[in-house]
């Protein structure tokens, strides 16, 4: 049986609202964000910097819902400014059977973290 790695969850253009060297780690994440994009606490996720172009993985925890918290933790901090723009995404692993149909959970922020309504679907890149 062959797996496929997809996109599962996104969140498009986040930005970074706390910077906490000295704690445990992970990413703390607004948690009406989280659901949205069908993320789970403790799940690992992939974040990938749009202002210094650094991709690095760690895990997701639950932050306040509404707060619009995106903060960086422990040495993953070191990874990211305070305001910087992130993507952050979560894969998940399916058979080629179940791929048919398959749409990942986009979701798209203002300038303070909040959800914004857009298109659902990830465009075909420009030729």
């Amino acid at each position: 049986m062959i797996l496929l790695t997809l996109l599962k969850g996104k969140l498009h253009r986040v930005r970074v609202t706390a910077v906490e060297l000295e704690y445990e780690g992970s990413c703390a994440i607004d948690s009406d964000l989280l659901a949205a994009a069908g993320i789970h606490p403790y799940e690992q996720i992939h974040i990938y910097d749009v202002n210094n172009g650094d991709r690095f993985s760690t895990y997701a925890i639950s932050a306040s819902a509404g707060s619009g918290i995106i903060s960086v933790n422990g040495a993953a901090a070191r990874r990211v400014s305070l305001g910087d723009v992130l993507i952050i995404a979560a894969y998940a692993q399916a058979t080629a059977d179940a791929v048919a149909g398959f749409r990942p959970q986009l979701v798209y922020v203002d300038e303070h973290n909040r959800i914004i309504p857009r298109n659902q679907h990830i465009d075909s890149a420009p030729a």
